[in-house]
């Protein structure tokens, strides 16, 4: 399988995140806004939380409510408890990731299980086509050891959660959005990774270790830090990572299909249009939701 990169993509935009809070006070970094659902269509948010201080987690995300799209959450580190009114718990932990379908509505918490330690780990939105916003609520805990994960001749690790990598398919496949998802462990400075995508797939890279190059097609390059997350312009062939610094670096790469849909959103609500939201709300006013 070819897996060389010809004609790699650009860095469009380098994006500071925003701290904020949510859930009961949980401290975070938003990367992905509002202002960027267009562009980065079809995900709608990405938030990182790190802290190994307690009072930052530890009220953690009470029962709340979604509907319209998916969340897909990565535990770097920590644990951290999941129930819905649909009766699905599951305990999400290092390395694992739990996809959650909320479909036409679902009411679910999010509870940390530690009381000390780093609790670690990003939030990703995932839009929904119109035709699916309504489905069933789906639930799935993937753990670690199910993450497929490959290492490439130059000695990168990639732990493949959703999409397809040099021939590995990932734990999670989505028809529509085609979402790729993977979790990149550089070991060394220099180390490159390369990853074809089509033009038409909105890409962005998010580094939470070291810094990481990416390499255009003059063969000049962007350094992303860590904390931050590229935007990568749609032209090209695929994308080109380069471990940069002196440190091991470690960075998300994260693709999908455009719906090209119009997005519209209430807090935890995100249809088509207004009155689809108005529904929302009177669906969960009326415990409507599962």
């Amino acid at each position: 399988m070819d897996t060389t990169v010809r004609h790699p993509r650009r860095v469009e935009r380098v994006i500071t995140g925003t701290p904020t809070q949510d859930g009961a006070g949980v401290k975070l970094t938003r990367l992905l806004t509002h202002d960027l659902q267009q562009r980065l269509d079809p995900f709608l948010m990405l938030d990182n939380f790190a802290s190994d201080d307690p009072d930052d987690y530890g009220a953690g995300f009470p029962n709340h409510p979604h509907r319209g799209f998916e969340t897909v959450t990565y535990m770097i580190s920590g644990r951290m408890r999941h129930r819905d009114n649909a009766g699905h718990e599951g305990l999400l932990q290092n390395g694992g990731v739990q996809w959650m379908t909320a479909g036409r509505g679902l009411v679910h918490s999010e509870m940390p299980e530690q009381e000390e330690g780093l609790m670690e780990g990003f939030q990703l939105w995932l839009n929904l086509p119109g035709r699916d916003k309504m489905r069933d609520p789906w639930y799935r805990d993937i753990q670690s050891e199910e993450i497929p994960e490959l290492r490439t001749a130059e000695g990168v690790t990639a732990r493949v959660i959703a999409g397809e990598s040099h021939g590995v398919a990932g734990s999670m496949q989505r028809d529509v959005t085609q979402p790729l998802y993977l979790d990149l462990h550089f070991g060394a400075a220099g180390q490159r990774f390369e990853q074809p995508l089509d033009p038409q797939r909105n890409a962005f890279v998010c580094v939470y270790r070291g810094s990481v190059d990416v390499v255009g097609a003059d063969g000049a390059s962007t350094s992303v830090a860590r904390g931050r997350m590229a935007i990568l312009g749609n032209e090209g062939d695929g994308v080109v990572l380069r471990a940069a610094g002196d440190e091991p670096a470690r960075a998300l790469l994260i693709a999908g299909q455009p719906l090209r849909e119009p997005i519209a959103q209430y807090g935890p609500f995100v249809m088509n249009t207004r009155q689809q939201l108005l529904e929302a709300v009177e669906d969960f006013n009326n415990g409507r939701f599962v």
